[in-house]
């Protein structure tokens, strides 16, 4: 991450779904209400039945990504099609102009070169940090995708803000103007 110019990549893991999902939307809504453009999708609780959803963060609109499996059911069975419908959008507002893209995590579709794959490929080409969370049963699947691009940090707010403050500071370094930190940063359409 000392150079500017690389797209640094943080990987969470350490915790559950649940509780690390909730980590990316809170560090999200922490820098978002500093002014960092955030645009990608976590994941939470279904408002309407037992299974999760994707919440873009860029639109607030929510993703099924789940297949219905009727009344009463407690399963859930991943649809793919709503993760790649909500992939689309966040690849279109990466082309549009982000500081930093969070991304639920890299899991089973991911692993399988669909899901989300599209949208963490526009980022990289794009230059722009991506925050998301692996599974350890998907860690060689990310190391193949990912390499050197990516570390790995554990599930808690210092960490990831940790993460956040060094890249801003390594792209500071790099240039001598007064604009916000997070405009220097790779992908912002100010750098």
């Amino acid at each position: 991450m000392s150079d500017c110019r690389a797209t640094p990549i943080l990987a969470v893991q350490g915790a559950t779904t649940d509780a690390i999902q909730s980590l990316l939307m809170a560090f999200a809504m922490r820098w978002r209400a500093s002014g960092v453009r955030i645009v990608g999708a976590v994941e939470e609780p279904s408002p309407v039945s037992e299974c999760a959803v994707l919440r873009d963060l860029g639109s607030g609109r929510i993703y099924s990504v789940h297949q219905d499996l009727g009344a009463g059911s407690k399963a859930c069975r991943l649809d793919g099609s709503g993760v790649a419908e909500a992939c689309e959008a966040i690849r279109r507002q990466i082309q549009t102009g982000c500081d930093l893209v969070i991304l639920s995590k890299f899991g089973k579709l991911e692993a399988g070169r669909s899901g989300l794959v599209a949208a963490f490929t526009a980022a990289v080409e794009a230059r722009i940090p991506i925050l998301t969370a692996v599974s350890p049963s998907y860690s060689s699947s990310w190391h193949t995708f990912a390499g050197e691009l990516a570390t790995v940090a554990p599930a808690n707010a210092e960490a990831l803000d940790a993460w956040w403050q060094t890249l801003l500071n390594d792209c500071h370094r790099e240039r001598s103007d007064a604009r916000p930190l997070w405009s220097l940063c790779p992908g912002s359409s100010e750098a």
